[in-house]
């Protein structure tokens, strides 16, 4: 099983920016395509990104698109998401999550069951 532990969470004003790490032990996160989910209060956990192991390939969820995005660096065994112009609508509680290869892929990287290994998640609030 892989341990995954997300930080970089916190308090940011509307247009800031935060970068989320993902970090595993003993596990190198190469081997594994790394997703992204958030969930907000009240709502259900939605994919925001992810990246695949070895080229990297990455994909977004529509409301991110050109304001996030998603890194690997290999020597850290880290993953990260750095998030710019944050909006209100991006507070939620964000989890990375590891799965095969096969997990971030079209057309249904964004499902939660393609990933096995999940963090405990990181509080991000977006507020003025």
């Amino acid at each position: 099983q892989v341990q995954l532990v997300e930080s970089g969470g916190g308090l940011v004003q509307p247009g800031g920016s935060l970068r989320l790490s993902c970090a595993a032990s003993r596990f190198t996160l190469d081997y594994y395509a790394i997703g992204w989910f958030r969930q907000a209060p009240g709502k259900e956990r939605e994919g925001v990104s992810c990246i695949s192991s070895g080229r990297g390939v990455t994909y977004y969820v529509d409301s991110t698109k050109g304001r996030f995005t998603i890194s690997r660096d290999n020597a850290k065994n880290t993953v990260y998401l750095q998030m710019n112009s944050l909006k209100l609508e991006d507070t939620a509680v964000y989890y990375c999550a590891a799965g095969p290869d096969s997990a971030c892929t079209e057309p249904s990287w964004f499902r939660q069951y393609r990933y096995r290994d999940w963090g405990q998640g990181t509080q991000v609030t977006v507020s003025s």
